[in-house]
């Protein structure tokens, strides 16, 4: 019988101003790390405080540089050696996403290697938030919380009250996440058509549905340099929108993202906190609201720390 089965929750240093305000959320202090660096650049995590037979929560986003996820990986492999109960790795954005598959002869497939890689260190179970690609998933052999924004999002957008209001995907990838939303809002949907002339490079851009008298809202899960969404929302003003915004779970915000957002058409860009931003920000600081994943982590780590089911808290 487990005895002084507590909850525990630690952070990497990337993401501990979320886990910060999710532990708050939850009603616990965050658990107390600390990183011992060398010189050369190599560093070793500790627990300060005992976890012995604690379900313990590491919270880290795994967004580059690699550094964040090796230092997720070896929170997780103290932990085991710590005898921690259970082990939960909370990663609000799952990097390395984007290689869900070979597109191309002699790739690496990123994303397995990367569940392979947390499961071989020690983790029970594995907590994110939108994955670029749902059958990440099936890429690992523990149980794995996939969440959804659109629970933060579509509250956000009914409250807008927007009229002729449209959905919109910015490539053929998101079709299917923007004709979700437009069901339960009940609006039409809008497929931007691009090509790509490269990795980060967009080349043409056309779009497929009724976009003039339209408040348009583009959907997605990430944006890295903002080269697509901003392209969008230029070429729906020119056919005529009313409007254009952006929603979009991560916000990478790399390269020349932030200078794109400020020159862009786009009116708003809505974000969440999975990611800090970088002083850059400032550039396009007008443009940018953020929601906070803070509660709607607490809540499900409340429902699995408990066994309770978190089917209620998928909107979509």
């Amino acid at each position: 019988m487990l005895v002084n089965h507590q909850i525990k929750f630690f952070a990497g240093r990337k993401s501990k101003y979320l886990a910060e305000l999710i532990a708050k959320s939850y009603g616990i202090k965050l658990g107390v790390s600390s990183i011992m660096e060398f010189s050369d650049g190599e560093f070793q995590p500790s627990y300060d405080e005992s976890v012995r037979g604690a379900t313990v929560f590491i919270i880290q986003s795994t967004f580059p540089p690699s550094d964040n996820l090796l230092e997720l990986l070896l929170m997780i492999d103290a932990a085991r050696r710590a005898s921690a109960y259970k082990i939960v790795a909370v990663m609000p954005y799952f990097g390395w996403a984007r290689q869900d598959r070979k597109d191309k002869p002699r790739c690496s497939i990123g994303a397995k290697l990367v569940a392979d890689i947390l499961v071989t260190a020690g983790v029970d179970r594995v907590m994110t938030l939108d994955l670029h690609a749902d059958q990440i998933q099936g890429f690992f052999s523990v149980p794995v919380d996939h969440v959804f924004a659109s629970s933060l999002f579509l509250p956000f957008i009914q409250k807008m009250n927007l009229e002729n209001l449209a959905i919109a995907a910015p490539d053929m990838g998101g079709a299917k996440r923007a004709s979700a939303y437009a069901k339960v809002l009940d609006c039409p949907v809008i497929i931007c058509h691009k090509s790509r002339e490269k990795a980060n490079v967009v080349g043409d851009m056309t779009a497929i549905g009724e976009v003039d008298g339209k408040n348009v809202i583009v959907m997605d899960d990430m944006i890295d340099t903002a080269g697509t969404i901003t392209k969008a929302a230029d070429m729906m003003i020119s056919k005529n929108a009313l409007s254009v915004r952006a929603m979009a779970t991560h916000a990478l915000f790399s390269g020349p993202a932030y200078q794109r957002i400020q020159d862009s058409a786009l009116e708003e860009i809505i974000i969440t906190d999975t990611i800090p931003l970088n002083d850059n920000h400032v550039i396009c600081k007008e443009k940018i609201k953020i929601l906070s994943v803070a509660d709607l982590f607490a809540d499900i780590i409340r429902k699995v720390f408990n066994s309770e089911s978190i089917s209620d808290t998928f909107v979509m």
